[in-house]
């Protein structure tokens, strides 16, 4: 037996039948999308056995890229799950050969309560299609299983028009990066998106402040009891005038400055770097690594609010 051969052989007779829903294409798919668009209520995906399979996905794709949608199993619709429909929907009915009796089943009461009906099916002829208000066609030469019968290149198919129809109804909405993230708040993308520095900065008593004129012995002990590796150095009107680091700290000892008399205007770093309140997390990060700094202070109305560093960042899954 030889393993990669087969494996090749399904890789290339999928790829082509993906290749050819291009030729597939028409205004029916269009019409489709228009149906979604201006649905009200949200898309009912339904499909029996594999196509059932396939619709979980396609409807939660859906649904996490700004339409709202959720998959109905058409067996269990025959038995009382029809009550989730609602006139304000629109069904979208998987089945290769359009004929699944379970789809068929429920054609009757889709049209009496008058729902839009877009089916998927490799048979523009078949039932399912001929009762659908829009047709998308799926149709694959051959599935890539070898006695051309367990749904392979046809779930695939169907899949990736489902992608399709997803991403069209996506550009529509003009749906973005941070609409994504609104619909993924526990995923990496939703924390880099949507967590804002105010989220997660070190504010109020926990902001490490010293005068301009203080000397290096007080900004030291600030900073042993912020813990943070760093203090943020005011002006007496409390303006941002410097931040003083460990790294201050070891260029004022290699320059020989007597750190028992020194005050923090003559080894802070003038200015420090800082980043706008409100602004999202991420934007801190790239603040922090173009300019390889560890901490950062937060800025509102010219004034020093809050402050975080790399290790808040990373705690935060920002990073």
């Amino acid at each position: 037996m030889n393993y990669l051969s087969s494996a090749e052989r399904t890789i290339a007779l999928e790829a082509d039948a993906i290749t050819r829903l291009r030729d597939q294409l028409t205004e029916s798919f269009a019409r489709a999308c228009e149906y979604c668009l201006s649905c009200t209520g949200r898309v009912v995906v339904t499909g029996m056995g594999k196509s059932g399979h396939i619709g979980h996905k396609i409807a939660a794709t859906l649904a996490s890229t700004g339409t709202p949608a959720f998959f109905m199993h058409p067996a269990e619709a025959s038995h009382g799950d029809l009550g989730m429909l609602t006139s304000s929907d629109v069904v979208l009915a998987l089945s290769n050969s359009g004929t699944s009796a379970e789809l068929v089943t429920l054609l009757p009461v889709i049209k009496r309560l008058g729902i839009p009906l877009i089916s998927m099916t490799g048979d523009p002829d078949s039932v399912l299609a001929q009762q659908a208000d829009e047709h998308i066609q799926v149709r694959v030469e051959t599935e890539a299983c070898p006695l051309n019968l367990a749904p392979t290149s046809s779930t695939t198919a169907a899949l990736v028009m489902g992608d399709a129809l997803a991403i069209a109804l996506l550009e529509a909405r003009g749906f973005s990066r941070e609409d994504f993230a609104f619909s993924h708040p526990g995923g990496a993308l939703g924390r880099r998106l949507l967590l804002k520095v105010d989220d997660i900065m070190h504010s109020g008593d926990a902001l490490p402040v010293v005068s301009e004129t203080a000397p290096v012995t007080t900004a030291l002990l600030e900073m042993t009891a912020k813990r943070l590796g760093f203090t943020t150095v005011l002006a007496q009107d409390g303006q941002l005038v410097g931040v003083f680091s460990d790294g201050d700290l070891r260029r004022a000892v290699e320059r020989g400055v007597d750190l028992n008399a020194a005050q923090m205007k003559e080894v802070m770093t003038v200015g420090g770097t800082t980043v706008r309140a409100g602004a999202l997390a991420a934007e801190a990060v790239r603040i922090m690594q173009d300019t390889r700094i560890n901490a950062i202070v937060v800025m509102a109305d010219q004034r020093p609010i809050g402050v975080l560093n790399m290790q808040d960042l990373l705690q935060a899954g920002v990073v």
